[in-house]
């Protein structure tokens, strides 16, 4: 399968570079995925497309402030890290910025103490494809603390203004640290908005997975089937895994907000196929197309995703790829503001 048949036109001037004042003032395109219909509304109306005995699966993660603006100790070159993965301790997966500077043994200082020390330094250890270094980080104090006083939230590249809130790049539930970019389709909710659907009947419930900068990356193979997806972590509770297990044996319809809560429950869908699900954590590769057969995912919120994107292939696998492309033409159409901190679709 050709990943041009997955390509459209898109204005530059439709992606959104701020979020909006209101998080859920965000517009709704609602798609029905058996004979494509769609209806044009704001993010408030998913409250009328949720039924009461929905679950609504949320995924919980946290984004770090991952890009670290630093200096190289010998030559003072200024020198932008991305962390991508932690490893084990203090040895992370990064990408570097400009990489060529960083080669095996360079040291990087963030930042400095009243001793004109520098509070953190990370040391290349391994050299890897496209910008991937592997460091080691050493520092007095609580790394995590010494990330919120130095680092910056880690925009995708397609948003160029700076962002004056850091929180309007979390979700409202975010909890568990370690992504390296958020889960944007969660971005529109309020936590007044959830406890209203809640009120209503639907069942929220949480899944983890963090989102590593893979999902961003561009295809480089000219076939869909070629394509490898980067490894991301996930885990499912066991209070998650009663509920989806209780839903599924009732035929109650599951949602899933974002495609990395797509992926999550894909993987633990195929992991307990023909049994109970179960609390379970590990790495995801999963690569969703058209073809696949969804073993727990039967609606999807979500956003609008970049053109040959693999986000576009896994919507159009649940809903096809005619009914896809006709809708992103009408969100074209309709001036829909795109990608992260954009507009929402259902998917029902």
């Amino acid at each position: 399968m050709n990943v041009d048949l997955f390509d459209f036109t898109l204005p530059e001037e439709l992606i959104a570079q701020t979020p909006l004042a209101q998080r859920t003032a965000s517009r709704l395109l609602m798609l029905n995925k058996n004979n494509g219909a769609t209806e044009h509304g704001t993010f408030m109306n998913l409250a009328d497309k949720l039924q009461a005995g929905d679950v609504l699966v949320l995924n919980d993660t946290r984004v770090l402030p991952a890009r670290l603006l630093g200096t190289k100790q010998d030559t003072g070159a200024k020198i932008e890290l991305l962390l991508l993965k932690q490893l084990e301790g203090d040895r992370w997966e990064v990408l570097a910025k400009p990489a060529k500077r960083m080669k095996l043994g360079s040291i990087v200082v963030f930042g400095e103490n009243e001793q004109g020390e520098p509070l953190l330094q990370a040391k290349v250890e391994e050299e890897g494809d496209m910008g991937a270094r592997i460091v080691s980080f050493s520092y007095k104090g609580i790394f995590n603390e010494l990330l919120d006083q130095l680092g910056e939230m880690p925009l995708p590249p397609y948003i160029k203004e700076r962002l004056d809130e850091k929180e309007r790049y979390q979700t409202v539930y975010s909890k568990h640290e370690g992504s390296a970019a958020a889960p944007t389709a969660g971005l529109h909710f309020t936590e007044a908005f959830l406890a209203e659907l809640e009120n209503k009947g639907v069942e929220l419930a949480y899944i983890t997975l963090h989102v590593g900068l893979g999902t961003f990356r561009p295809m480089s193979s000219e076939t869909v089937e070629e394509h490898e997806m980067h490894a991301e972590y996930y885990e499912l509770s066991e209070q998650t895994a009663k509920i989806l297990q209780r839903a599924r044996e009732e035929k109650r319809r599951i949602v899933a907000v974002g495609t990395t809560s797509a992926r999550t429950l894909e993987t633990v869908g195929q992991r307990f196929k023909d049994q109970p699900l179960q609390a379970c954590n590990g790495w995801t590769s999963i690569f969703i197309y058209p073809g696949y057969e969804f073993k727990l995912v039967q609606a999807l919120l979500t956003n609008f995703h970049l053109p040959k994107s693999t986000l576009v292939m896994l919507v159009s696998a649940l809903a096809g790829r005619d009914h896809i492309m006709k809708a992103y033409a009408e969100a074209v159409e309709h001036k829909y503001r795109f990608f992260s901190f954009g507009d929402a679709m259902f998917i029902y």
